[in-house]
């Protein structure tokens, strides 16, 4: 059983794929054109903001919202210690310096408190990161960038469709970005990214820099060579292929969420009180205020988790371990000089944390085999308690 697979599903959405597909053969411009243009409506549509700027990745979607925000050399943006790579990396790409902060033990995002401790002189953005299945305290988080000047930029490449009080994520502050690898909540086939921001004149910057500081429209005007730039950019226009699957499956998006809380649910009531299992997801959100969590992935805590890794696999059970070694304990950034015990809660969460499988593929009965083998390792010939009639399939 793969931790991820959107086999089947791909082939229920295959005939309007194909359908968008062929409109981007028959308009000929397979980069940056009018697909990309339609995809970037949806989105805004779907997510409420202004404007929604298609990139070729998550993380040059990051980078491109740093430089537009206006990110100068030895600049220092606050990020967690726990996140994905290019949370950090993103920040040395434009031009600055990262600053690490522990994060809050509950939402594995970043602890407003220990943000509040982190800030510098140097320090002229904050970074959040939105985790597995729901948003930072983004109210406390902006509160501290108000009261120290700082920018506040959204690392919410997981986050599609996460609110709260009706306000989608990466749209808190200047803006935020999206990613649609393969894995994401909304995938791609391929890479894909975008940014999110209600300013108009960063969103002009994004979709120039982009297309290497190309200034005017360049959506579907091939080749638009003949344009000025007016910025050093680079090439991290969006393929049209993508755009024509993404705007496919933003149909089913709103399902494939639903499927998923159900999925999340069941594994709570089934792991529930197994020996081992240290912790399982919670949910803070209140539809009634326009908040909405969105499992991404479903991420336990684990007792003795690189042997339970190692069970499940020897049972043919894909997991994924998020994520193994802080960010300031990277070898890419050994130069900052943190030692262990620095971050106490992002090390404990990267020695204890592991995603289970979780996708609309997946099936109620896949979900039991992976919990029976999560039980039967803490308590062998055992079984985890089953929930008897009313299955869905």
């Amino acid at each position: 059983m793969p931790f991820f697979s959107q086999a089947r599903g791909f082939r229920r959405l295959w005939p309007l794929v194909e359908q968008n597909l062929e409109r981007v053969f028959d308009n000929g411009k397979f980069s940056h054109g009018a697909q990309v243009s339609e995809w970037e409506e949806a989105l805004s549509a779907y997510t409420g903001a202004r404007f929604a700027i298609g990139v070729n990745s998550g993380t040059d979607a990051l980078i491109l919202l740093l430089r537009a925000c206006g990110l100068r050399p030895g600049d220092e943006v606050l990020v967690p210690a726990y996140s994905f790579f290019a949370t950090a990396s993103s920040v040395v790409l434009a031009g600055g310096t990262p600053r690490f902060v522990d994060i809050d033990p509950v939402t594995y995002a970043m602890d407003p408190r220990a943000l509040a401790a982190a800030i510098t002189p140097a320090c002229r953005f904050v970074m959040p990161a939105h985790l597995f299945h729901r948003t930072a305290d983004m109210a406390a988080i902006g509160a501290v960038a108000r009261d120290h000047g700082l920018t506040v930029v959204e690392d919410s490449a997981e986050a599609i469709g996460m609110r709260r009080q009706g306000r989608h994520a990466g749209l808190y502050g200047a803006g935020g970005v999206l990613s649609f690898f393969p894995s994401k909540t909304l995938g791609a086939l391929g890479d894909a990214g975008a940014v999110l921001t209600d300013d108009p004149e960063l969103a002009r910057a994004v979709g120039a820099l982009r297309h290497h500081g190309r200034s005017g429209p360049t959506l579907d005007d091939f080749p638009a060579i003949s344009t000025g730039s007016s910025w050093v950019g680079t090439n991290s226009k969006m393929d049209d292929v993508q755009a024509a699957v993404l705007l496919a499956r933003l149909t089913t998006l709103e399902s494939d969420i639903a499927r998923r809380a159900v999925l999340a649910a069941h594994y709570t009531e089934r792991l529930r009180g197994v020996p081992g299992v240290l912790r399982l997801p919670r949910s803070t959100a209140r539809s009634e205020d326009g908040d909405r969590d969105v499992f991404y992935v479903y991420l336990i805590e684990a007792e003795r988790r690189d042997a339970l890794v190692a069970h499940l696999e020897r049972q043919g059970i894909g997991t994924e371990v998020y994520y193994p070694v802080p960010l300031p304990h990277q070898p890419a950034f050994a130069r900052a000089g943190h030692r262990p015990g620095d971050f106490p809660h992002a090390e404990r969460a990267a020695g204890q944390a592991v995603a289970l499988p979780l996708h609309p593929d997946l099936t109620i009965e896949e979900a039991d085999r992976v919990c029976d083998a999560v039980a039967g390792f803490y308590t062998p010939r055992a079984q985890a308690p089953s929930k008897e009639g009313g299955r869905l399939k």
